[in-house]
């Protein structure tokens, strides 16, 4: 109730998080029904204050519509979708770039990561003070920061630099919400902060395949070093971001799947490709992920928001198995999909995101595909392989290129390329990641995004649209504080 009345506060999220942190992610007595020593001396405490970090992944505004309208209904990859008159509420501006501050998307993303980073910053405050076995701490305290930066990672894509809060807020000390939760730091800083957290966490986390079965899916060293090759690369820091996949490729921990289609699938959750995940379950799962993007009509499967555009169906090349894989196909008479299900020709629109497919029939599933057990992948092994492809590149590193390239076409059903341009490595990244949220950022990084937009009858306002607006309430909640980014 608190949440609901209060949300759009981010002040109002640190005092949320305060009542949250007890009740819900800590999964114990209140505080008056334990004492003090009790809760500081008991490992179990420490895990479930953590799993509180990780469980903020699942809620509505982290991965859900909004995310799904900034990352890739903005992008050439994917149309709004949906019944013409049906906007998702500011979905239709999305997909046309004339979104504004004062859009829905924007507000769930920003308030549902700095949830995720109050909820972050508390666990480690009290993990300090917990008496328990000090290489568990040290291990809980490196996933808590993969998590912060990873949720930082998103906020400085979307709006550049933002307010950098990496500790426990008092929340009746004003003086300290102004200079620091109302504050933006530099897109520098904020790139500086994750890589700070990343680098401790390296230090402290075990390599995947040292967690116990019951432990997989938790952040691993290799997941920190992913996402901090990544960072490099977002930050054009070419060697740093070479070397860091190239500690991820060489781990021995990770590889391709045999089969593009089952990456997605249920099969694939967890497997030798996943470097990290979201983890859904039957009681605890991912809202609204599936439910969205699912085909629209009867029989029906969801909303039909985010569809595959013409113009990602006509970029594959003849014979790339990840076209049929990405791209669900509505076609004229009923049809069969991967698992048995009989689709329908009545569906309101041509294409739905495989991917995003929950199965009914083959995979975990109780009726509610409003919360599913499907899992989302955030760092995948194929994405390191191309981001060492791009780093390579940059460097003149032309062979080491070519030869990761070769990797990811290989798989894909494509012969092997006997030269190797930058557009051949960012033609692969958009095949091999299409319709997974990078999109959007690639073409804006790399500088394609004015040809690529207006090639879809899109205006890119060079100088406005590289970042997400701030979200107006948030200005509003800190008296002006907080600056806008330039053109809104």
């Amino acid at each position: 109730m608190k949440n609901k009345i209060l949300h759009n506060l981010l002040l109002i999220l640190s005092i949320s998080f305060v009542s949250l942190s007890c009740e819900e992610d800590l999964n114990v007595e209140p505080n008056n029904a334990i004492s003090e020593f009790d809760f500081l001396n008991n490992p179990d405490n420490a895990v479930q204050l953590v799993n509180g970090v990780y469980n903020k992944q699942l809620d509505y505004n982290m991965y859900c519509f909004s995310w799904i309208g900034m990352t890739s209904i903005t992008s050439d990859d994917a149309d709004k979708g949906s019944t013409p008159n049906d906007t998702g509420t500011d979905k239709h501006k999305m997909d046309n770039l004339t979104f504004n501050a004062t859009d829905i998307s924007f507000i769930d993303v920003w308030e549902g990561r700095y949830d995720g980073i109050y909820r972050a910053n508390n666990a480690l405050f009290y993990l300090e003070q917990l008496t328990i076995d000090p290489a568990l701490k040290s291990r809980l305290i490196g996933e808590v920061k993969f998590l912060r930066a990873l949720y930082y990672f998103d906020l400085v894509r979307c709006f550049g630099g933002v307010p950098l809060v990496t500790t426990k807020i008092d929340i009746n000390n004003t003086e300290e919400i102004n200079n620091i939760v109302f504050v933006r730091r530099s897109k520098e800083e904020t790139y500086a902060q994750i890589e700070t957290d990343l680098t401790d966490a390296i230090e402290r986390l075990p390599i995947k395949g040292q967690y116990s079965p019951n432990d997989l899916g938790r952040a691993t060293k290799g997941a920190a070093q992913a996402l901090l090759a990544k960072a490099y690369l977002y930050q054009e820091k070419w060697q740093l971001s070479y070397d860091m996949a190239g500690e991820v490729i060489t781990s021995g921990q990770y590889g391709l799947l045999a089969n593009y289609a089952e990456v997605w699938r249920e099969v694939g959750e967890n497997k030798v490709e996943s470097i990290y995940e979201v983890q859904a379950t039957l009681n605890k799962g991912l809202i609204g992920y599936t439910d969205v993007q699912g085909a629209r009509g009867t029989p029906d499967l969801g909303w039909g928001f985010n569809t595959p555009s013409l113009s990602l169906v006509n970029s594959y090349q003849e014979g790339d198995v990840r076209k049929n894989a990405t791209v669900l196909f509505v076609q004229s008479t009923p049809f069969t999909l991967w698992d048995g299900f009989e689709g329908s020709p009545t569906w309101n629109n041509p294409r739905y995101n495989y991917k995003a497919y929950q199965s009914s029939i083959a995979e975990s599933w109780n009726g509610n595909k409003g919360e599913t057990a499907k899992n989302l992948r955030v760092l995948k092994y194929s994405d390191i392989l191309l981001i060492r492809a791009e780093a390579a590149y940059q460097n003149s590193n032309f062979g080491e290129a070519l030869a990761r390239t070769n990797e990811i076409r290989v798989r894909a059903g494509l012969p092997e390329l006997t030269t190797i341009t930058l557009a051949d490595v960012l033609n692969e990244r958009r095949w091999e990641m299409a319709m997974e949220h990078d999109r959007w950022f690639d073409l804006v990084r790399t500088g394609q995004a004015p040809a690529a937009m207006a090639a879809n009858g899109k205006t890119f306002v060079v100088g406005t649209h590289e970042l997400f607006p701030i979200p107006n309430n948030q200005i509003i909640a800190s008296n002006g504080r907080l600056t806008q980014n330039p053109g809104y």
